[in-house]
């Protein structure tokens, strides 16, 4: 049983009146400056990219400082290693492919000399490179997971949960949010994309399934550490990483070995999200820090 903490600043409809706010206008403000504001399209996308990361950097301010005003707000310290549990097929399937293209390059008559390891440390530096000059992988992996963490973690989660919200309940209910802010890719795979109805919808509706999939965890994450970094480092990595592999023609072994990693990611999830791990007993606790009783 959850007893009721100290501070409780915000009401249930305030609360929930604030997060469809942020989450309206987190969306609205991405189409402002051609729509409000009447500016002319951008020329290239990297012009297009950055007039989005300024428009999300607007809301995620607007955001916090609306969260601020209702009640404070505070980002701590997480861990990444349960988020990885759930790529096990994944890594499986980089691995497997790494020996296969190492088996064919000594049978080809390949050595590992100085030369063939200078190589590939030279393709590595140039694919970090290529990365962090790419403005869509700025976008993907930095951009994207801060702004949506802040705004709808971050914010949203603390005004629920001193709006009276149980935990489970916030957990459940605050990726509603998240994943109606998406809700825009309908339109933009529709008209521009020239995506028949049907398929736009398809494809959105498994956008919306993974991203209230995806909310409920990080919301978990945020409510159980009390650390804003654990969300956002998960959403990066999963950004990164893309869909979890389960299946592949190549080997059984990818798949044995995803199950594999979801039984760890269920035995560990409670124990390495355990509260007294990243956070002082002796603290006093505010209605937003649920942790203090979710042990």
């Amino acid at each position: 049983m959850e007893r009721q903490d100290a501070g409780a600043g915000a009401t249930k409809t305030a609360a929930v009146t604030a997060c469809i706010g942020m989450a309206v206008f987190y969306v609205t403000i991405l189409y402002s400056p051609t729509l409000i504001l009447r500016l002319p399209p951008p020329n290239s996308s990297n012009s297009f990219l950055k007039r989005r990361f300024i428009c999300a950097a607007v809301s995620s301010i607007v955001s916090i400082i609306v969260s601020i005003l209702i009640l404070p707000w505070q980002a701590l310290l997480c861990p990444l290693l349960l988020t990885a549990f759930m790529y096990s097929g994944s890594f499986a399937l980089k691995f497997l492919s790494m020996l296969q293209t190492s088996r064919e390059y000594f049978e080809s008559g390949g050595d590992l000399s100085v030369a063939c390891i200078k190589s590939i440390f030279l393709r590595m530096i140039d694919w970090v490179v290529s990365t962090a000059s790419c403005m869509s992988s700025w976008r993907n992996y930095f951009v994207a997971p801060l702004t949506e963490e802040l705004v709808f973690r971050a914010c949203m989660i603390p005004l629920l949960l001193c709006g009276g919200f149980s935990t489970y309940t916030v957990i459940f209910f605050c990726p509603v949010f998240f994943s109606l802010a998406h809700l825009n890719h309908l339109l933009e795979f529709y008209f521009q994309r020239n995506y028949s109805l049907l398929k736009a919808c398809q494809v959105v509706g498994f956008q919306l399934v993974y991203t209230v999939i995806f909310g409920a965890y990080a919301s978990f994450l945020l409510i159980r550490t009390g650390h804003l970094t654990a969300p956002l480092v998960a959403h990066m990595f999963c950004n990164f990483m893309g869909l979890p592999v389960i299946l592949s023609g190549r080997s059984g072994m990818v798949s044995l070995v995803f199950v594999l990693g979801v039984v760890s990611f269920s035995k560990m999830l409670f124990p390495l999200t355990n509260p007294h791990l990243y956070n002082d007993e002796a603290r006093s606790c505010s209605c937003w820090h649920r942790y203090c009783s979710w042990s």
